[in-house]
C-alpha cells in the first residue's frame, strides 16, 4: 500500500516540478517581488547591498516595509521611485551620492516611520523635501555637508521621536519646535551660541552638543529641558563647571570630557547622585576626591582616560572601588599614572594597594600580630607585655575584605623603643619629592615634602629666585629639556619637565643634530612619553650638538623646544669609552715588547753591517732597514724559537679613528723594509 501511495505522488508531482522550480530562487526565496540584484529574505524585508547603480530598483512590491538601500551608488531620487510603496516603514538609503533632496520626494511613502539618509553628499534642506511624512519617527542626516536648514524643513513632523544631525556644517539652527523630540545630536557643528529660542523641545531626554564651540552652557536652555536624562558637552571650551548642573538633578549619562575646565571641585558633583554613566576624560585631573563613591551610587561606567593621576595613597581607593562596585571603567589602557616616576605610565586600575606608598604598621603582642594601616582611631586594650609599632609591607591584611587598616597601637610607658623616624620613608614611593626633597608622611598618612633651600611646591618641584627672600614664591621657569652626564658620545636628556607640563601627548619627537661638524643634517627619534630620561648615543667627541623635542604626530614646529648639550673631548674617558683600564693594559704591554725586541734587532743588525762594512773592500748590495729580518745571526734567533713562526697582529689603542659605526679601527704596527730578495711586505690587517 505504501509503495502504492509513493507512486501516485511522484504522479502527481511530475507535471508540477517545473512550475514549482520556476517560482523559487535556488536559495529558497521567492522570485516574486525580489528587485534584480537584491537578497529578499521574507516578503517584507529587501536588502540591496552595493548595488552599483543609481537609480532606486524596480520591482519593489506593496507589501515591502523595509527596504535596505546603502552603498548603492544612488545619485539622485525621484518621486516616482518610491510608487506602489505606500506601506514601506523603513528606508535606509545611507552610503549614497545624494546631493539633494527634491521636494515632496517622500511623499509616496505615507507609511514610514524611519529614514536614514546618513553619509551622502546632501548640502541643503529645503522647505517640502519632507512634506507628506506625517509618520516619521526617526530621522537620520548626520555625516553629510549640509550648511543650512530651511525653517519650516520639519513643520508636520509632529510624531519625530530622534533627529541626528552631526558631522554637517551648520553655523546656526533653525527653530526646532517639535514637541515630542526626544533624541537630538548636534555634535560637530559650529553652534557656539545655542539657546532657548533654538530648542523648543520641551519632552527631550538626550541632547547631544559635543565639540560645537560653547564657551558657555545657556541655563535657561537647559532650565527648559525638564526631562532631560542625557547631556554631552565634550570637546568645547567651557573654562568651568558648568553651574546649571548643580540644578539638573535628574541626568544619567554626562559627559564632560575635553574641556578645559580643570580640576573637578566636590560642590560641582553634589547634586548629580542619579548617574550611572560619567566621562570626565582629558580634565587635566591629578586625581579624585575620597568622595566620590558616595557622590555616585548608582554609577556603571566611568571615563577618567588621558588625565595625568598621581598615583599616591590619597587615590589607592579607587581600584577597590571600582571591583567592589562592578564599575566598569572605559578606556582602560588610556587611564594611567603620571606620578611618581616609578608608576608612570602604569595602568591605574591594575595597581595593586601597596603600590600606592600607604603606611602600614603591625602591633606586636603576647597574644595576636595585627596588620593595620591609618584610618579613623578604634579603643586598643594594653596588656603587661611590652608593645613596639614597626614598620611592615601592606601585603597581608589580618582581616579578609577590610582595606581599610587601623592606626598603630601606642606604646605603652615602660617601653623604652619607640619608632625610628627614619623609617618612616619606607612609607614613600621612590622618587615621590623632586631636587633633592625628602619625603615623609604626616599624622593623617599623606605624603609630604621636606624641600632643600630654594625650592618649595607639593613636591618641591618649584625653584626660588637666587638672591631674593627665600620666603618668596616666585619661581624661575626651568628649561623644558635639558642634558647632562655628558661622555665623549653621549650625552643623558632630562625630559621630566616637557612630559609633565604636556600630559596628553603619546609620545616625542626628538630631532638632534651636529653644530660643531660639517654634517649639520637633521636626526629623528620617537620616543614613548614614559620615558622621562633618555641617552642620546653615538655623538662625535667635543661637539655641541642642538637638540630639540616636540610632540610625536604634532605639525612641524608645533610646541617646539630646543636646547644645547656638548660632549666631552676624548681624553675625558667615561662610561662609553672604548676601552677600560684592563683592555689597554694587555694591549700595550705586548706592543712595548714587541717594540724593545725591534730595536735591539735594529741595533744588531746596524753593528754587523758595519763589521762587514769593515772587513769588506768593496760594499755588499744590501739595502738595510731597521726591520729586515733575512739577516745572519737574526734568522738563527728566530729558527731556535725566540719568536713565534706567526706574529699575532700587534694593535696599539692610539690614535684610534671612529667609523660610521661606532665602532673605533685602530691603526695596526706595519713594516716598511723593502728587503734585498723582494719577499712580500707585511700586509695590513684590520678588524
Amino acid at each position: 500500500m505504501a509503495r502504492e501511495r509513493v507512486g501516485a505522488m511522484k504522479v502527481f508531482l511530475t507535471p508540477l516540478m517545473p512550475f514549482l522550480l520556476f517560482i523559487l530562487l535556488p536559495d529558497g526565496t521567492l522570485s516574486s517581488g525580489c528587485p534584480e540584484g537584491c537578497t529578499c529574505s521574507t516578503p517584507e524585508s529587501i536588502l540591496c547591498y552595493q548595488r552599483r547603480s543609481s537609480t532606486i530598483p524596480r520591482g519593489v512590491g506593496s507589501s515591502t516595509k523595509s527596504l535596505y538601500l546603502f552603498a548603492n551608488g544612488i545619485e539622485g531620487l525621484k518621486a516616482e521611485d518610491f510608487d506602489g510603496m505606500e506601506n514601506l516603514e523603513m528606508l535606509d538609503l545611507s552610503q549614497n551620492k545624494l546631493t539633494e533632496l527634491p521636494d515632496g520626494v517622500f511623499e509616496p511613502l505615507t507609511s514610514l516611520r524611519n529614514l536614514d539618509l546618513s553619509s551622502n553628499q546632501i548640502t541643503h534642506i529645503s522647505e517640502d523635501c519632507f512634506h507628506g511624512m506625517a509618520l516619521l519617527e526617526r530621522l537620520y542626516l548626520y555625516s553629510n555637508y549640509i550648511e543650512d536648514i530651511h525653517p519650516a524643513a520639519f513643520n508636520g513632523l509632529d510624531h519625530l521621536l530622534e533627529l541626528k544631525l552631526q558631522g554637517n556644517r551648520l553655523t546656526s539652527l533653525p527653530t526646532l519646535s517639535i514637541h515630542g523630540l526626544l533624541l537630538l545630536d548636534l555634535r560637530f557643528n559650529v553652534l557656539p551660541t545655542l539657546g532657548p529660542s533654538d530648542l523648543q523641545t520641551p519632552n527631550l531626554e538626550s541632547l547631544k552638543l559635543g565639540g560645537v564651540g560653547l564657551t558657555t552652557l545657556n541655563k535657561e536652555l537647559i532650565g527648559s529641558l525638564q526631562n532631560l536624562h542625557e547631556l554631552d558637552i565634550s570637546g568645547n571650551q567651557l573654562e568651568s563647571f558648568p553651574s546649571v548642573l548643580k540644578e539638573t538633578p535628574g541626568l544619567i549619562h554626562l559627559s564632560l570630557a575635553g574641556n578645559p575646565m580643570g580640576p573637578l571641585k566636590l560642590e560641582d558633583l553634589q547634586n548629580l547622585g542619579e548617574l550611572q554613566e560619567l566621562d570626565i576624560s582629558s580634565l587635566s585631573l591629578q586625581g579624585l576626591p575620597e568622595e566620590f563613591p558616595q557622590l555616585f551610587p548608582h554609577l556603571r561606567k566611568l571615563t577618567v582616560a588621558e588625565n595625568p593621576f598621581n598615583c599616591l595613597c590619597t587615590l589607592s581607593w579607587f581600584p577597590r572601588w571600582l571591583r567592589a562596585q562592578s564599575i566598569t571603567l572605559e578606556r582602560t589602557e588610556e587611564t594611567r599614572c603620571h606620578f611618581p616616576p616609578i608608576h608612570a605610565g602604569r595602568v591605574l586600575e591594575r595597581l595593586e594597594h601597596k603600590d600606592f606608598g600607604c603606611p602600614t604598621t603591625t602591633t606586636v603582642t603576647t597574644s595576636t600580630v595585627k596588620t593595620t594601616t591609618t584610618t579613623q582611631p578604634v579603643p586598643v586594650t594594653t596588656t603587661t607585655s611590652t608593645t613596639r609599632a614597626l614598620p611592615v609591607p601592606s601585603d597581608s591584611p589580618t582581616d579578609e575584605g577590610d582595606d581599610d587598616l587601623l592606626p598603630p597601637v601606642p606604646a605603652s610607658p615602660s617601653s623604652s623603643s619607640k619608632v625610628d623616624t627614619d623609617e618612616e620613608h619606607h612609607f614613600c614611593p621612590p622618587h615621590t619629592c623632586l631636587n633633592g626633597g625628602t619625603c615623609r608622611l604626616d599624622q593623617h598618612g599623606q605624603v609630604e615634602c621636606t624641600c632643600p633651600y630654594g625650592t618649595f611646591g607639593l613636591y618641591c618641584e618649584n625653584y626660588l629666585i637666587p638672591e631674593e627672600d627665600p620666603k618668596a614664591t616666585v619661581t624661575i621657569d626651568a628649561p623644558d629639556i635639558s642634558s647632562h652626564q655628558a661622555t665623549t658620545t653621549s650625552v643623558l636628556l632630562d625630559l621630566h619637565r616637557y612630559i609633565e607640563s604636556r600630559p596628553y601627548i603619546r609620545g616625542i619627537r626628538l630631532t638632534y643634530r651636529n653644530l660643531s661638524g660639517p654634517d649639520r643634517r637633521p636626526i629623528q627619534l620617537s620616543l614613548p612619553a614614559s620615558f622621562p630620561e633618555y641617552r642620546l648615543r653615538g655623538l662625535k667627541p667635543n661637539s655641541t650638538y642642538s637638540v630639540c623635542a616636540s610632540p610625536l604626530g604634532a605639525p612641524s614646529g608645533v610646541d617646539r623646544v630646543c636646547t644645547e648639550a656638548q660632549t666631552a673631548a676624548e681624553s675625558v674617558r667615561g662610561p662609553d669609552a672604548q676601552f677600560d683600564d684592563h683592555k689597554l693594559t694587555t694591549m700595550l704591554v705586548p706592543a712595548i715588547a714587541i717594540l724593545s725586541f725591534l730595536v735591539l734587532v735594529a741595533v744588531i743588525v746596524g753593528v754587523v753591517c758595519h763589521l762587514r762594512r769593515k772587513r769588506a773592500k768593496g760594499h755588499l748590495d744590501l739595502d738595510c732597514e731597521p726591520s729586515q729580518l733575512e739577516l745572519d745571526g737574526v734568522k738563527t734567533t728566530l729558527d731556535n724559537g725566540a719568536l713565534p713562526q706567526k706574529q699575532p697582529q700587534i694593535m696599539i689603542p692610539e690614535p684610534a679613528v671612529q667609523n660610521g659605526n661606532l665602532e673605533y679601527e685602530v691603526l695596526l704596527l706595519q713594516d716598511h723594509c723593502t728587503s734585498n730578495n723582494n719577499m712580500s711586505s707585511h700586509k695590513p690587517s684590520y678588524f
